[in-house]
């Protein structure tokens, strides 16, 4: 998948001998021996929904990649011999996952007799996948690891691709695949679906009319279409009356080309809303011209700690995770302690304790961090003159 385009045709155009030498169509089935490469779609998808149904014979095994990243498990759920590998407890599951996370093994058993038909119905917003079999749900919102990234040290481990084929694998058995259906699901329906799913307990902080509750530099901001909006050209820290020690915040938000804003977290009330709060996390249209091209009017050399949903000026987040510019984000960020989780459309982009990062790799000397360890303080935003735009803003507290 990093292949420049001209390679990945050159790549596809040689693996089709393979391809027909194992697949083949059968009356409307798609029909593999149980060898060879796996069948990929040419299309690389996003957030999606995707039908399908198997047939398989005794003792064969198989899967379905998710944007090339393996795999919701199909088993011979009564070959003893593969009990060791967890085919007792079912299809469905995210296999690779890593042992005791959620997803791994399918909540319930729903497999049909072998030499029956069953049917999967999987839907996947960003890492985290919900897959029913047989109309029962077998996995509900789990996030598939990226399974090439487990080597790595957890620092440097990358989320998902946030597009990818879909691909159907071969492991030794015949198998029929037929009813074949793919339907791409759009931001604002998978930001229904993030939001959705684990919200016990998150209260609104913004009641979509005006800035009842908020305090701070409330004269910069204006409240339109149920959307709490920094004016152009303003800025400054609005806050919540509210105060928070351990908390997640679920959001959305839309960037203007170039906007710049920060979540303040744990911010006392008082003082600089970057440097005197717990920390920022950074909110930032981060794949703009005047941070990445030299030769753009404006040019300013983005360092990685100040991409969008870093630790700003201390800790970069992974980058890459944005919808474009205009549509609307959702993002959930954890704290807890002096640890800090963000996830962006439904991907993990950070993960880290703020207390363990070794302060000689901060932008910054770590003086120009004052509130570093405030752990009780307000939620806010960080304005710096553009019209960043923010909704459905809710709040769990952990305390």
């Amino acid at each position: 998948m990093a292949l420049p385009p001209e390679k990945l045709a050159e790549k596809k155009a040689a693996s089709l001998e393979d391809i027909r030498q194992h697949w083949r169509a059968d009356n409307g089935e798609l029909v593999n021996d149980g060898k060879g490469l796996y069948l990929t779609s040419d299309k690389f998808y996003g957030d999606f929904e995707l039908l399908v149904s198997y047939k398989m014979i005794p003792s064969a095994d198989s899967g379905i990649y998710l944007r090339g990243i393996p795999q919701v498990s199909i088993w011979d759920a009564r070959d003893e011999k593969k009990f060791k590998h967890g085919a007792d407890k079912g299809s469905g599951g995210l296999w690779n996952n890593p042992p005791g996370t959620p997803g791994k093994d399918p909540l319930v058993f729903a497999d049909n007799p072998i030499g029956e038909w069953d049917s999967v119905r999987v839907i996947m917003t960003g890492e985290r996948v919900s897959v029913w079999l047989n109309g029962k749900l077998v996995v509900d919102h789990a996030r598939l690891y990226n399974y090439y990234e487990k080597k790595k040290p957890e620092a440097e481990r990358l989320p998902l691709p946030k597009v990818g084929p879909i691909q159907l694998q071969t492991h030794g058995g015949e198998m029929r695949w037929r009813n074949l259906f793919v339907r791409e699901i759009e931001p604002d329906e998978a930001n229904k679906i993030l939001a959705s799913h684990n919200d016990k307990g998150f209260k609104s902080v913004f009641n979509g009319k005006d800035l009842t509750g908020w305090s701070g530099a409330i004269e910069n901001y204006m409240v339109e279409e149920e959307a709490i909006t920094c004016k152009p050209s303003k800025g400054g820290t609005i806050f919540t009356d509210e105060q928070f020690a351990d908390f997640a915040v679920r959001l959305e938000f839309q960037l203007p080309p170039g906007g710049n804003n920060g979540l303040a977290i744990r911010y006392p009330g008082e003082g600089h809303g970057t440097w005197g709060s717990f920390c920022e996390l950074q909110v930032l249209d981060d794949g703009h011209p005047k941070y990445n091209d030299p030769k753009a009017p404006k040019y300013y050399n983005l360092n990685p700690r100040q991409a969008h949903a870093s630790v700003y000026g201390r800790i970069p987040a992974h980058r890459g995770y944005l919808r474009p510019v205009g549509q609307w984000n959702f993002q959930e960020s954890t704290i807890v302690g002096s640890t800090v989780k963000v996830e962006l459309n439904g991907f993990v982009i950070l993960e880290t304790d703020v207390a363990k990062v070794d302060p000689a790799t901060f932008m910054y000397p770590v003086d120009h961090f004052p509130g570093r360890n405030v752990m009780k303080g307000h939620f806010g935003f960080n304005g710096h003159n553009d019209p960043c735009r923010f909704r459905d803003i809710r709040i769990k507290k952990f305390d």
